[in-house]
């Protein structure tokens, strides 16, 4: 097994693409066959595989997740960091923290149009720190 924390640095609110970060970490490993790990350490980001193709995907998912889950909902109690704070923990609840990839012929096993996304959902920019452990 190989293990990496890669550090990331959001814009803020929305999706950044990480699919070369953790396909480098892979060929790093060597690996021929095996399975990828990533795991993200923090509550109010999360990880998700999606269409990497067309940016209006990321807009959209963004568009139904705000409506899911909006901020400043007067029902939440957690608030310390602002109106995004709970709501960024719900999003996180609704989507991932890991994800598992397979590894075929040294390469992450992704379908043409997938990549690999952090998604941060609070408003602010934040450094996320991701964990990638490579297994054979």
């Amino acid at each position: 097994m190989r293990q990496t924390t890669l550090s990331f640095q959001t814009r803020g609110r929305g999706l950044t693409e990480i699919t070369p970060d953790v396909a480098a970490c892979v060929a790093d490993s060597g690996l021929s066959q095996g399975l990828c790990h990533v795991f993200i350490r923090h509550t109010s980001a999360s990880l998700l595989i999606n269409e990497n193709a067309d940016p209006d995907v990321q807009h959209d998912l963004e568009t139904f997740l705000g409506d899911l889950v909006p901020d400043g909902d007067p029902r939440y109690v957690h608030t310390a960091e602002g109106p995004d704070d709970m709501p960024a923990h719900v999003r996180n609840l609704l989507t991932h923290t890991d994800l598992t990839i397979p590894i075929t012929d040294g390469r992450l096993a992704l379908g043409t149009w997938q990549g690999v996304f952090l998604w941060e959902h609070r408003h602010r920019p934040h450094r996320r720190d991701v964990v990638i452990s490579v297994i054979a």
